[in-house]
């Protein structure tokens, strides 16, 4: 009987060390599983090729689709395009529904981190139109008098633009300190000429031009206009702020396929093309950056 017992016994605890051994092996098969997903997962997000972006009306994203995309596609990437207008387009990058626009200067993504609690950065400046002033009803800035009307552009950013230029025209002169970045009718400090300012939607300044001695157009809005920017009385001059950029969510600024689209708008295949193009194809409409 004893010898029994001890026989039951053993088996008992090979069985049992059988079941802690097969659990064991469930874990391990479990964990194995999971780490396997998990490299799988990032191997994605390191290889990613197919991107999307946020289409604009302006020239931004065009001049992207024709000289810089194709350079991106020879490297195997391939694109997927939402149109939206600016705000739901940093919107949708912030949210991860596409991954880069082209459409903004920083101080507009600053105001949109600062209004919308986000986190959307810069990667690098791209070729600009400049702001301009243009008027219908005067041929020179030396024109300007007392209590002219002035249209600037509504929108945080680019009334800031606005403001900054009319300084540099000497039509205006801006507080000591004043953020460029943020500028706004707020700030002025002197106003020799009486100037009225009146807020407008950037998009309509260019279509009620004739309602003010001189508005303020963004350069999106002069090329969408057909406005040739020849006829501008006065471009801005460009500050860091101002220069149009690749935009993205922080989390996905050290990606590569973030640095082979900062390289892709910095190559000299592109920028080569573009300097030699700028006045017979564009009239010298582009900005464009030295890097």
């Amino acid at each position: 009987m004893k010898k029994f017992k001890k026989g039951v016994l053993a088996i008992g605890v090979l069985a049992a060390a059988a079941v802690i051994a097969a659990g064991c092996g469930k874990k391990d098969a479990k964990t194995t599983n999971e780490t396997k997903k998990e490299s799988a997962a990032e191997s994605a997000v390191t290889e990613k090729k197919k991107l999307t972006y946020a289409k604009g009306t302006g020239p931004y994203t065009k001049l992207f689709e024709q000289h810089v995309m194709p350079i991106l596609e020879k490297q195997g990437y391939t694109f997927e395009a939402t149109e939206l207008t600016l705000q739901y387009a940093d919107e949708a990058i912030a949210d991860g529904d596409v991954d880069f626009s082209v459409e903004q200067h920083i101080a507009y993504m600053d105001a949109f981190n600062k209004n919308y609690n986000s986190n959307l950065v810069a990667l690098t400046p791209i070729p600009t139109v400049p702001a301009s002033i243009f008027s219908e009803t005067h041929s020179s800035l030396d024109e300007v008098a007392d209590g002219m009307k002035v249209a600037v552009p509504q929108d945080e950013g680019n009334m800031a633009r606005a403001f900054v230029m009319l300084q540099d025209i000497g039509w205006i002169k801006l507080k000591e300190g004043t953020d460029y970045a943020t500028a706004s009718s707020e700030d002025v400090a002197e106003n020799p000429y009486n100037l009225e300012f009146l807020d407008v939607s950037t998009s309509i300044i260019a279509t009620t031009l004739s309602d003010y001695d001189y508005g303020i157009i963004t350069g999106s809005i002069v090329y969408n206009a057909g406005i040739d920017p020849s006829t501008a009385l006065f471009s801005e001059n460009l500050s860091e702020n101002f220069w149009l950029q690749v935009v993205v969510k922080d989390e996905d600024k050290d990606t590569q396929w973030a640095k082979d689209i900062v390289a892709a708008y910095q190559s000299d295949e592109f920028t080569d093309w573009l300097k030699a193009n700028n006045e017979s194809e564009y009239k010298n409409l582009w900005a464009i950056p030295e890097y």
